[in-house]
């Protein structure tokens, strides 16, 4: 079980580091004010700054407030249930590319855990893939991932 306060600072930790990022990578486009108007980098320093701010303020509320558990054993199988194969996604585009790739997520999502059945879902991933390859590659021209199995079978 995660604690709510372990939660709230590496949350707060990360959108501080995010800020400190920002702030620093700002510097080397200028932070000043000139005769042309403020430099390149002043908006993006003072962005960087105020979240630093807020993830203070929001670790030091994490470390005096956060009382008890963030996530309880049912919510993070729930969650897991939804990251998980997202990232499977995500890792199998490169191989068998998006189409394919988004195919067998929806199949599963629709399969596995809506329950559907069978050729519903079948029907439904493959008419939402079809869609996707029409609007992108056709319409928009802009040719998405193909993978290797793409570039196996000549696209």
């Amino acid at each position: 079980m995660i604690s709510r306060r372990a939660l709230e600072t590496a949350t707060a930790l990360l959108t501080g580091a995010f800020g400190v990022t920002v702030a620093v990578s700002s510097l080397d486009n200028g932070v000043s004010w000139t005769t042309a108007g403020v430099e390149a980098g002043t908006f993006p320093f003072i962005t960087g700054l105020i979240v630093v701010a807020g993830s203070l303020f929001n670790l030091g509320q994490g470390w005096w407030r956060a009382v008890g558990p963030a996530i309880t054993p049912v919510e993070f199988r729930r969650s897991a249930g939804l990251l998980l194969p997202a990232v499977v996604y995500v890792a199998v585009i490169p191989l068998v590319g998006i189409y394919v790739a988004s195919a067998l997520y929806l199949f599963g999502t629709l399969r596995l855990q809506r329950r559907l059945g069978m050729a519903k879902s079948l029907a439904i991933a493959g008419v939402a893939t079809f869609l996707l390859y029409i609007v992108f590659e056709r319409l928009f021209q802009v040719s998405l991932p193909h993978g290797l199995l793409g570039a196996a079978l000549g696209f």
